[in-house]
Order: structure tokens, then sequence, then C-alpha cells
């Protein structure tokens, strides 16, 4: 039998990767079978013990990796890494996959990927070759595409800087965003339905995100102070506030947005939302304020403005849609104004997202389960040279 395992650690990963799970699994049968694996966040009750999400989706978990998901320091992300490699290290040799499918650029994949090479299994990598300069996720992200054989990428600029990594283009395939796949499938909630889910009736609000930004030393409190001042700056807006991911520094934020929700009518927070809840009422928002890939990637595909702080997404493919700013409140406060304006609303109305049409997951599914079938995979690579 032919085996293949999916990995999710995260609720924005499962969402990404949730239609590519339902799609490889319409092709299971008595010679093909598709593992998921979760582990991460999703079994933490501080993060929202998330793998009910998955459950409540119906998709079927195969196995639970219980890892350390503690973030205060550089020395608990090393450790967070060093007990997920011994742990799927055991997994992968015990299972023997044909093949791991992993996505994107968080640490503990890396960790995830060091296991496979380890015990010699392919790795099918979503999403490498996109940048995003402000976060350590950019050299993990990288660093995956050199350990991994098939690639499939988001967009066509990053297919260029995965062969420019060395990568031979026929395993290269830009098959668009899974994301954009979400937008057309899940966010199918109202307006009423969506707000009233999490206590809110008919009003003006803004969907929000921020996580830690990896790559800079400035305090988590500043920037959090800065963030939640500017909130205050429009007292008619709902913000409706998910919480950060399990980065270094996550807890923090985390703990800084639950204290200030307890204090402002107009700020909820919530610890997880879920993919259909999140989409659908980003569909309807005025904006999208944060540092989260969703506001670069997904809300421009409902025409909606995203105010991006910082460099934390710096690099990635950009719509005309995003409004960048710095970190302060005043140019948050600036950046809302400008995206709340007829003129910037009128940009959006015609923003085309440069990441796909909808239909990456059947397309990953297909070429996946073509490639395990035929068993042609080396993993004796040779390096692609563009001279």
């Amino acid at each position: 039998m032919k085996k293949v395992a999916i990995v999710t650690a995260t609720r924005a990963e499962y969402g990404l990767l949730s239609p590519v799970i339902r799609k490889l699994r319409e092709y299971e049968s008595s010679d093909f079978k598709v593992d998921l694996i979760v582990t991460g966040t999703h079994l933490s009750d501080t993060y929202g013990n998330t793998v009910s999400e998955i459950e409540n989706d119906n998709i079927r978990v195969d196995y639970r990796i219980n890892i350390s998901v503690d973030n205060a320091s550089d020395v608990d992300v090393s450790f967070n890494q060093a007990d997920t490699l011994v742990k799927f290290t055991k997994h992968f040799a015990k299972e023997r996959y044909d093949a791991v499918i992993l996505l994107g650029d968080r640490y503990e994949m890396l960790a995830i990927a060091i296991a496979a090479g380890n015990t010699k299994t392919p790795i099918f990598h979503l999403c490498g070759g996109d940048t995003t300069e402000g976060a350590i996720d950019e050299w993990i992200r990288h660093s995956i595409t050199k350990m991994s054989y098939l690639h499939f990428t988001t967009n066509g600029i990053s297919r260029k800087r995965v062969v420019q990594l060395g990568e031979d283009p026929q395993r290269v395939f830009n098959f668009g965003s899974t994301s954009i796949d979400n937008i057309m499938r899940i966010a199918d909630m109202s307006k009423v339905d969506a707000l009233r889910s999490v206590g809110l009736y008919d009003c003006t609000y803004a969907v929000c995100t921020y996580h830690p930004v990896t790559m800079e030393n400035e305090s988590v409190d500043y920037q959090i102070g800065e963030f939640i001042k500017a909130i205050k700056a429009f007292p008619d807006i709902q913000f409706i506030v998910t919480k950060s991911n399990a980065d270094q520094g996550g807890n923090r934020i985390n703990e800084l947005l639950d204290e200030a929700a307890e204090n402002m009518d107009n700020m909820h927070v919530y610890t997880s939302l879920g993919v259909k809840r999140y989409l659908s009422l980003m569909k309807y928002s005025e904006f999208v304020l944060g540092n989260s890939s969703s506001g670069i990637i997904e809300t421009p595909a409902f025409h909606v403005p995203t105010v991006n702080i910082g460099d934390r997404q710096r690099g990635r493919l950009q719509s005309d849609s995003i409004i960048n700013c710095q970190p302060d409140s005043l140019s948050i406060i600036s950046a809302i104004k400008k995206a709340m304006s007829e003129e910037h609303k009128a940009i959006c109305k015609d923003v085309i997202s440069p990441y796909g049409d909808g239909h990456a997951a059947e397309r990953i599914a297909e070429k996946i389960v073509e490639v395990i079938k035929e068993g042609r995979i080396d993993l004796k690579k040779k390096f692609y040279d563009l001279i």
C-alpha cells in the first residue's frame, strides 16, 4: 500500500491544508492511504485545543503527537524543536511513509522536515518561495524548500524563487493558493449569522490578527500598546481580534490583548474563530488590520482593504488593496482612515488576486497521487543551475 502523511500544527496552517486533505482523501483506497497527523497548538488548551475544529469538519485524525508549545524564550523554541524532532523521527521510522506533506515555514515544521530527511521520507512542500523579511519564517521556509522533493507554490514569482534555489522546474508547480479555494467554498455565512456567532449585531467592524515580529528586537509590549491605542481612536468600530500564534512572544501578545479587552467596549478577543467563521467575518468587514498573511492573501480576494502593520509580511506579493504602515499608533490610525476612504474602497473593487483561481487543491492532489503511483522519486536531487 502507498501511504502519505499530512502534518498540521496550527489553526492557520490547517485552514490552508484542509482543501488538500479532502481532495487527497477522495483517492483513498485499499492501495492508497492519507494519514493526518495533528500536533502543536492544535492539542494545547492555551491555544484553543483547535483539533476540535478539525473533528467538527468531519476530517479523520489518524495520529496526535503532543509537543511543547512554550515560546517565552529562544531556549523554549529550541526545546520545542528538539522535542518535535525526536517524536516525529520515531513516528516516520515506524510508519515509513511514501511522502510527507508540509506547509509553510513554522519552526516546528523545520524540525519535522529534518525528521523526514533523517528517515529518508520525501517531502512535498506547499507555499515555498514566498518572502516574509520580518520573521524567522523567511529562512525556515527556504530551508524546507531545499529539503523537499516536490514543490507547490502559490504564485509565479514564488515559483521562480524556488527554481532559483536550485530546484528542478519539472518538480515545481504553481497551482495557486488553497486560501482562494476556501474563499470560494467555505466563507458562506451571512453577515448577520457571522456577527451573531461572536455576540455582535449589525455594525461596522474590522477583523484583526497581530503576531510577533520574530526578526525584530522591538518590545512586544510597545507594539501591542500602539496597536491598542489605534483601536481606541475608533470607538464606533468593533474590532474582532484573533489571538496570536505560538511564535516567540505570542503568549505575551495574548496576555496584553486579554487585559486590554477587559476595559474596552469595542475590542473582542478570541483564541480561534475557525476557518469558516473567520473568512465569513472577513468577507463583510470594513477592513482587516494586523500583520497576518491572511491580510495579504485572502483579504484582497474579497475586495476588502488591508492595513498591514510593520515588516512581518514584507516581501510578499501584494495587491493594490493593501496599505502598509509602521507599527506606531499614529501610522496605524492614518492607514485605517485611508482604508475607510471612498477612494481606496474604489481601488479595492477592481483588485484581482495573484494567488490563483480557487482550484489549487484539486490540482495539488492530482499531482501528488500521480507522483506517488509512478514510484520514481529519487532523493539524490541534482542542483538546477540557472547559468
